[in-house]
């Protein structure tokens, strides 16, 4: 049976600059999934065109992603992550899934059911590259739900700016932005960000991802207590006393958004800042849901821009 392929969107942003936001204002348009930190979840963007089975792409998004399990051990997991405290793996997150960290939860009162019905339905897919089964699993979770379209928004996608505009050339891009100060002081004191700077900052010296390191590969002795399994909380939160680290993120985040919008312009854009959403959130919101498509654009802006304070804040999400 062919099914007619729903609306699709992804926002791109560094994180931390009400990308968040604007995900739980979309839950409130009735034909539109709302699909949260998803593309970041899934490793493989390195290999996007490469085709595998669908039994290995489910085994990679049912496979725990190691920053995440990493924070888990050290007790410092992102405020966002919402598996239930009496789920299936509530006594050992260290091995959740991806997928239930925070995509499945935002969508389910029941997230270990639904992720046990795509177990059902996904290591079907057939051989095809890894971006196909991304767009494959998306209108997937879009019809199951009764969508007519998906949003996709992950914090810190701009690094993977690159690999998204390649992939999904006919999808709505909105790139969303901040100002770097007060980015980079929301990222310093929150965990997965000073992960992802920690990442980086790996990488800048000596050209080794700890999370992805080979058996042969080894870094100086004096970031040795920096690897997974050997960092700590306290090591982690001194890092982030030093906000200017977060500020080279930002310039890199930037930099990598940007060459990617200018090597590969997406047939539709919208750009918006958090400033302007922030001073003047129902005509912001209104060009959003106007370029998603939304049947009542207006409607819906006027219906959830009350829930935009002064600082950014929706409901209990805050962009700082």
């Amino acid at each position: 049976m062919q099914f007619e392929a729903p609306g699709r969107a992804i926002i791109i942003s560094s994180g931390r600059c009400g990308s968040t936001l604007l995900s739980d204002l979309i839950v409130e348009e009735p034909a539109t999934l709302s699909v949260q930190e998803f593309f970041m979840a899934t490793p493989s963007w390195a290999k996007a065109s490469e085709p595998i089975t669908g039994a290995a792409y489910w085994q990679v998004l049912s496979s725990p992603k190691p920053e995440l399990a990493t924070l888990f051990a050290i007790g410092l997991p992102p405020k966002e992550v919402r598996y239930p405290a009496d789920g299936r793996w509530a006594g050992n997150l260290t091995e959740l899934p991806q997928l239930l960290a925070i995509t499945l939860p935002k969508l389910t009162d029941d997230p270990d059911g639904l992720f046990d019905q795509l177990a059902g339905q996904v290591p079907s897919f057939p051989e095809q590259p890894f971006v196909d089964h991304h767009r494959m699993f998306l209108d997937l979770l879009t019809r199951s739900t009764g969508k007519q379209r998906w949003v996709e928004r992950s914090g810190g996608s701009s690094q993977i700016a690159p690999h998204l505009l390649r992939s999904f050339p006919d999808t709505r891009i909105v790139y969303l932005t901040r100002n770097w100060a007060d980015t980079a002081r929301s990222m310093s004191r929150h965990s997965s960000f000073q992960l992802i700077q920690l990442r980086l900052e790996f990488v800048s010296r000596c050209g080794v991802d700890p999370f992805r390191m080979g058996p042969d590969q080894q870094v100086p002795a004096e970031l040795e207590h920096l690897l997974p399994g050997r960092i700590t909380a306290d090591l982690l939160r001194e890092r982030g006393e030093d906000s200017t680290r977060y500020l080279g993120l930002c310039a890199f985040m930037a930099a990598q958004a940007e060459q990617a919008l200018a090597d590969n312009p997406p047939a539709h854009l919208l750009t918006m800042t958090y400033e302007d959403l922030v001073a003047d959130p129902e005509p912001q919101l209104t060009r959003l849901g106007e370029f998603l498509e939304f049947d009542d654009p207006s409607g819906w802006a006027l219906q959830v821009a009350g829930r935009v304070g002064k600082g950014g804040a929706v409901r209990q999400t805050a962009a700082v």
